[in-house]
C-alpha cells in the first residue's frame, strides 16, 4: 500500500459564508469524521486536491491526513465539485482503523483483452458490466485497483465477480449474499447477438398493439 499524504488545517469557522470565503482564498473547505474523536472541520489548499484528484489512489488508497502537524489515516468518502467549473467544493474523509475491516469501492483494471483470443475474433463485442467493485478488508491489505486479466477470454464467456481473483486478505461481501449477487463483471458475445437483443422487445409489441385496436372496436 502506498503512502499518501494530504497536508490541511483545522478551522473554526462554519457556515457558507466562511465556505464561500475560503474557496475565494483558493482553500477547499472539508470535514474528517468517524473514529472516537468527533468530527473535524480543516481546510487544504485548493491545487493540492485538484492535483491529487488526478490520481486513482486519491479515491481508493487510505490516506495520511496531516491536520496541524498531527497525522491520522482517513479514506476519501465523498467529494462534491462544481457543476461546471474545474473547482472541487467539499471533501469528506474518514478515519480508519488498522484493525477494523472497512468497505470501499476500487475501480477495475482490465489487461490484455486485446491479444485474448475474443478480442481477436471479429465481430465479437467484449463488454465492461462493472468498472468497479465494492470490497471489504482491513486498511493494511487495500489494494488501489483490482486486475482482471482477460487473456484467456472466449467468445461467449462471462467473467462473473467470483472469478476474479482478489488480493490476500481482500473479500467481495456481496458474493456472500447468494448465487444471485454473483453478477457478470465482462461479457464476450457477438455484436450481431446484442442487435438482435435489442430488437426483440419491438418485434413483440407488434401483436399487443393489434390486441389492443381489437379490444376498442
Amino acid at each position: 500500500m502506498s503512502e499518501h499524504t494530504i497536508k490541511a488545517t483545522s478551522r473554526n469557522v462554519e457556515g457558507k459564508g466562511a465556505s464561500r470565503r475560503l474557496r475565494h482564498a483558493a482553500q477547499l473547505p472539508a470535514i474528517v469524521y468517524g473514529g472516537s474523536a468527533a468530527p473535524q472541520a480543516i481546510q487544504i489548499e485548493h491545487e493540492q486536491i485538484w492535483l491529487a484528484s488526478q490520481h486513482e489512489w486519491f479515491y481508493s488508497s487510505i490516506l495520511n491526513l496531516d491536520v496541524d502537524g498531527k497525522v491520522e489515516q482517513v479514506l476519501l468518502r465523498d467529494m462534491q465539485r462544481h457543476p461546471y467549473r474545474q473547482l472541487i467544493m467539499h471533501l469528506d474523509f474518514q478515519r480508519v482503523d488498522a484493525n477494523q475491516a472497512l468497505r470501499t469501492k476500487v475501480q477495475l483494471h482490465f489487461v490484455n483483452q486485446d491479444t485474448s483470443p475474443a478480442g481477436k475474433t471479429g465481430g465479437v463485442v467484449v463488454m465492461h458490466e462493472l468498472t468497479e467493485v465494492e470490497i471489504s478488508c482491513l486498511p493494511k491489505n487495500l489494494p488501489e485497483a483490482i486486475e482482471v486479466d482477460l487473456a484467456n477470454l472466449a467468445v461467449g464467456q462471462v467473467v462473473h465477480l467470483s472469478d476474479l481473483k482478489l488480493p490476500a486478505g481482500v473479500e467481495i461481501p456481496a458474493l456472500k449474499l447468494g448465487k444471485e449477487h454473483d453478477v457478470a463483471v465482462v461479457v464476450a458475445k457477438h455484436g450481431k447477438e446484442e442487435a438482435e437483443a435489442s430488437d426483440a422487445p419491438e418485434a413483440a409489441e407488434v401483436p399487443a398493439t393489434k390486441a389492443a385496436k381489437k379490444d376498442e372496436k
